[in-house]
């Protein structure tokens, strides 16, 4: 199963408030609405298929494929670059969040491309609920409401580092104003003479962001460090040491 910041495998989750409040139990029931396994799992294999169907129409027309991935992984193109790469990544990930045994840990290149097959997938669901709610249960996703894309990425994202250099919508505030807050540093040194690589490396330290983040955000093309899923048991409580490696606590998938 993927590791994100919150267990995607929790069911009905409730809030002590939520009977005082009729807005918030109104968002707890939306909430309980979701499958979040089957979400990541439908959004996956729905970017895959895609992908894998536009490889093959596109197979002698480079151009027109590089289009296709330019529009529907935003984020992580850049970097990533080739269909090659983002179709394997998609399998790992997709195997990993098919694992009952073992939690898999993402860095910034997997959450790049995560964020864009969600955000990709839920325009589609969210459409499909619009024009035919009755083909949507084929997902058995949400119930028959549409997904809060953004709600879904603040709730789940341990950050959005990825994504710095791009607008962020109000709804990820958070994320926006620790962004912002990079974003402004880095230009602080950019205008004092450093290279933009030399000025991330520089902010590294003080907002505690991850070596593959910083990989990411100068575009260098994903290492065999980076492309490994770090995992970890089921059994162990991952949500109290997600970020850490020490003592082979995390190994690395072949």
């Amino acid at each position: 199963m993927l590791a994100f910041a919150k267990d995607i495998t929790i069911k009905d989750p409730n809030h002590p408030e939520e009977a005082k409040n009729s807005e918030l139990k109104e968002y707890m029931n939306y909430q309980r609405s979701l499958d979040h396994e089957r979400l990541i799992y439908h959004a996956l294999d729905y970017s895959k298929t895609e992908l894998q169907s536009s490889m093959t129409e596109f197979q002698d027309k480079k151009e027109k494929l590089d289009d296709y991935l330019k529009n529907q992984f935003k984020i992580c193109y850049t970097t990533l670059k080739s269909a090659d790469t983002v179709i394997f990544m998609l399998r790992k990930l997709i195997n990993g969040h098919n694992s009952s045994n073992n939690w898999y840990k993402m860095n910034a290149y997997y959450y790049a491309l995560v964020y864009d097959c969600i955000k990709s997938f839920v325009s589609f669901h969210n459409s499909i609920i619009q024009k035919n709610p009755d083909k949507a249960q084929e997902f058995n996703i949400s119930n028959g409401t549409e997904v809060d894309f953004d709600d879904w990425i603040h709730l789940f994202f341990p950050d959005l580092d990825f994504h710095i250099g791009n607008n962020l919508d109000g709804s990820q505030y958070p994320f926006a104003k620790r962004n912002k807050a990079i974003e402004e540093h880095i230009a602080k040194e950019v205008n004092a003479g450093k290279p933009f690589e030399e000025a991330l490396q520089t902010v590294k330290e003080k907002h505690e962001i991850e070596d593959a983040s910083i990989d990411f955000l100068t575009n260098k093309e994903i290492s065999k460090d980076n492309m490994e899923l770090f995992y970890t048991s089921a059994e162990n409580p991952i949500y109290e040491y997600l970020t850490e490696r020490e003592d082979g606590s995390w190994g690395a998938v072949e």
